[in-house]
C-alpha cells in the first residue's frame, strides 16, 4: 500500500515509523489516555516497539491505515488515528484514535479525524465508518458527534479496564451523513 501523508492547517498525518516508538510509548503509558483505550497503561518500551512493528506490517499488507498525528509547528508526534477492521464487501471499517492528554480540548482530534475520514470516503471508497467509545469519555463523544457520527448502540460491560468493567457506545458515520 502506498504511503499517504495528509496535511491540515495545524497537523501532518503521516505513516508511523520506528522512530515514533518513544512518543508512542509515552502516549499509551499515560493512564488518562489508557483509561479510555480499553487496556492498562503500558509499562515497558517493548510494548511500543511491538505495536509500531504491527502498525508497519498492517500498513504494508493493507489491513490498516494508521497515521501518526504530528504538529506542523514543532514536528512533535501527539497521537495517532487509524482506519482498521476493513470489511471490503460492505465498504466499511472502524476508526480509532488517541492523543496525548496535554493537547486535549484544543481541536486536534477533530482536525485529525476530519482528514482521516475524508481520506476513507474519498481514497478508500468507504460508505460507513464505525467507532466505539467508553460513554464516560465525554470529549471523544463530542468529537464524533461534531463530525456527524450518530449513536447507534450501547453494550454494557464490554471491556475490563483497570479491574472494572466498562461499557461501550457504538457510533456510525455514513458517507451520506458526511456529505450532507
Amino acid at each position: 500500500m502506498q504511503d499517504v501523508v495528509l496535511t491540515t492547517p495545524r497537523l501532518k498525518l503521516r505513516p508511523m515509523v520506528e522512530g515514533d516508538i518513544p512518543a508512542h510509548f509515552a502516549l499509551f503509558a499515560d493512564p488518562e489516555v489508557a483509561r479510555y483505550w480499553s487496556r492498562e497503561p503500558w509499562t515497558d518500551m517493548t510494548q511500543a516497539e511491538e505495536s509500531i512493528r504491527a502498525i508497519i506490517a498492517a500498513r504494508e499488507d493493507g489491513s490498516e491505515v494508521r497515521f501518526g498525528i504530528e504538529l506542523l509547528s514543532s514536528g512533535e508526534l501527539i497521537g495517532n488515528v487509524g482506519l482498521h477492521h476493513f470489511f471490503g464487501q460492505n465498504r466499511r471499517c472502524e476508526i480509532g484514535y488517541a492523543l496525548v492528554s496535554k493537547v486535549w480540548n484544543q481541536g486536534y482530534a477533530t482536525e485529525a479525524l476530519r482528514a482521516a475520514i475524508q481520506h476513507g470516503f474519498d481514497a478508500l471508497d468507504l460508505n460507513r465508518i464505525e467507532a466505539d467509545i467508553d460513554p464516560r469519555n465525554i470529549g471523544s463523544g463530542r468529537v464524533l458527534e461534531k463530525l456527524g457520527f450518530r449513536k447507534e448502540g450501547y453494550m454494557p460491560e464490554r471491556w475490563l479496564v483497570f479491574g472494572e468493567f466498562a461499557d461501550t457506545v457504538n457510533y456510525g458515520l455514513l458517507r451520506r451523513y458526511w456529505e450532507a
